[in-house]
């Protein structure tokens, strides 16, 4: 299967998650993190960074549990921004 190439709107939305996820994480280590959500830290790494733009939904769930995030107030903080 062929994965069409991500938007830069898709890419945008991906930064902001983790602009948004580090922010929450705080003093908190990365690994620390990363074991309370049940994902590695690599994976923790690469969503803050914007390398993993689109994360799995379970994957993002476990980190905004991890992080006392509701998923609405991501989705919100993640929506596009109005021009």
């Amino acid at each position: 299967m062929v994965r069409n190439p991500l938007t830069p709107e898709e890419r945008e939305r991906g930064e902001r998650l983790g602009r948004l996820l580090r922010e929450a994480r705080g003093d908190r280590s990365m690994a620390e993190v990363a074991a309370s959500a049940g994902v590695s830290a690599e994976t923790l790494r690469k969503i803050e960074t914007g390398r993993a733009p689109t994360p799995a939904f379970f994957t993002v769930a476990g980190l905004a549990r991890a992080l006392g995030l509701s998923m609405d107030e991501l989705a919100g903080l993640c929506a596009p921004v109005a021009a």
